[in-house]
């Protein structure tokens, strides 16, 4: 259970380095990340160790040098455990910049911030895969309330080692796109992102869900340029999500980001038939 007015419930806390790289890179080309005024960017349920976090704030601040992170958790244990991390930055002890602009703190879905402040971005990786579905939506809301005019919630899953991940990104007026992240040297099919799907989405790989075709047609184009392998695996991919826009699903962004894996979709495309926000 959470300490008395912090919402939300204690996750298992898995905490690997550079878990979370793909979607961190995907986070720092955010256009509401560059132009606002106030780039405080939220880490939620950052787990066990802290070093999610240092890790969020070092690619950020190639693309916004004066970007801020605030890593949240609900445990007690895990926020002692992050400050002493903290310590060891600040004393130039780690790979990580002595003055970085991090700090953190206990706080859950309320998103606790100083000074009436309000997040460009909240990242929650990770998190709502151990609530139940009935929960996603009216936890989007809340963590929108928390949210700059203009910011952007990026909340999703991926595997222990970072090499399979999905998120959708979800604004004031709900979700705009699912995007999935794969390692593509040895992938063997993309549907492998089925397992790490985003928790509004991971029980709908069924027959008549919207998702589920998405997976067919990833692992059916994947398979037809199979012979694109000669010439490496981002070529294929390439092809598979061209191969996806000109069969009309609404793909977002371009080869600069295909050849990374990554694949974006806009989320009507991808909505389960019952969404409603």
């Amino acid at each position: 259970m959470a300490s008395r007015g912090i919402i939300g419930s204690v996750t298992r806390g898995t905490t690997n380095t550079n878990r979370l790289r793909r979607v961190d890179r995907w986070i720092a080309t955010l256009p509401e990340l560059r132009r606002t005024d106030d780039p405080l960017v939220v880490d939620l349920g950052y787990g066990a160790s802290g070093v999610t976090a240092f890790e969020l704030h070092r690619r950020l601040a190639k693309a916004r040098p004066d970007a801020e992170v605030l890593g949240l958790e609900i445990e007690p244990g895990r926020v002692r455990t992050a400050l002493d991390q903290l310590a060891s930055v600040r004393a130039g002890g780690t790979a990580f910049a002595a003055d970085a602009r991090i700090g953190f703190a206990l706080g859950g879905f309320e998103v606790p911030l100083p000074s009436g402040r309000l997040a460009a971005v909240i990242r929650a990786l990770n998190v709502l895969r151990q609530y139940d579905e009935a929960q996603v939506v009216p936890s989007w809301r809340r963590l929108v309330a928390r949210l700059q005019p203009g910011g952007v919630l990026v909340e999703g899953t991926c595997d222990e080692i970072g090499r399979v991940s999905s998120w959708v990104d979800v604004v004031a007026d709900g979700p705009r796109s699912l995007t999935v992240s794969l390692r593509l040297s040895e992938l063997e099919s993309p549907s492998i992102v089925a397992e790490r799907l985003p928790k509004v989405l991971i029980h709908r790989n069924v027959p008549g869900e919207p998702v589920h075709e998405l997976m067919l047609e990833l692992d059916r184009l994947w398979r037809i340029h199979a012979p694109l392998a000669a010439y490496g695996p981002s070529q294929r991919w390439i092809a598979v999500a061209q191969g996806l826009r000109d069969a009309g699903w609404p793909v977002r962004g371009g080869r600069s980001r295909w050849r990374l894996g990554e694949l974006s979709v806009a989320w009507p495309a991808v909505a389960p038939t019952d969404f409603s926000w």
